[in-house]
């Protein structure tokens, strides 16, 4: 079959290891969500955000009912949180969050990949400071003004909307999540959202090129490929 069957093949194990990553980063959320805050979406709203959020990237239904069955069991995991941040390649700044149930292990781990990238892991605060925590909600639409008007009659704390092309982007601070959705909805009833999300959005960005970009992808493989790390921040844009 030669070397395209390698190829096709190699590519195959790389999606399939994605998918088994997605699936476990959600099902170790879920669980801590239905486990802090009750199995019950319609009351626990942190944890209706994760099945709506695990629903779209396709992880399939046994595996987050599996984790809410779970959580509701005697022991299991006792996963916490844990964040860490610190100064990337090309000094970028960047922010790694995980879930753990062995601290000592993960800090391991995530030093491992700033150290053998020359990177620099920093104290609590390094690089949060540069980002806001904020929730994204994208949709298509072309009436900017009828959005923030919306948005102000439900007394939603707004921190932007931006229009491109025909997708308008509301970002509000991350404790507006539920409140921005709901207004939304209430307003458009139709809207699909493209984007929906809490995350954290640099302030300043950081060019990244030359033998700095190898690096770069070199530290971010290797963050990926910790079990703990849930998600990576960071303000590296690549300049080819």
């Amino acid at each position: 079959m030669g070397r395209a069957f390698e190829v096709r093949k190699g590519s195959m194990m790389k999606t399939a290891a994605a998918k088994t990553k997605v699936n476990s980063k959600y099902g170790k959320e879920i669980y801590v969500a239905a486990k802090s805050g009750g199995p019950d979406p319609d009351t626990n709203l942190t944890l209706r955000r994760l099945i709506d959020k695990a629903k779209k990237d396709q992880v399939p239904t046994h595996v987050i009912e599996k984790a809410i069955e779970k959580s509701q069991g005697v022991g299991g995991e006792d996963y916490s949180p844990a964040r860490y941040e610190g100064f990337g390649p090309g000094s970028c700044m960047v922010i790694v969050d995980c879930l753990t149930d062995n601290p000592n292990r993960t800090i391991k781990d995530v030093r491992l990949a700033f150290t053998k990238t020359e990177s620099k892991i920093g104290s609590p605060g390094t690089a949060a400071h540069s980002f806001d925590h904020l929730a994204i909600l994208g949709f298509k639409g072309d009436d900017e003004d009828a959005v923030l008007e919306a948005l102000m009659m439900a007394d939603v704390d707004v921190t932007d909307v931006e229009q491109d092309d025909d997708m308008i982007s509301v970002l509000a601070p991350h404790t507006e999540y539920f409140k921005t959705k709901t207004a939304l909805l209430d307003a458009f009833p139709d809207t699909t959202f493209e984007i929906d999300e809490i995350t954290f959005v640099p302030q300043v960005s950081t060019e990244i090129s030359g033998d700095d970009i190898p690096v770069f992808e070199k530290f971010m493989a290797m963050l990926e490929d910790c079990d703990d790390v849930q998600n990576v921040y960071h303000n590296a844009i690549i300049k080819d």
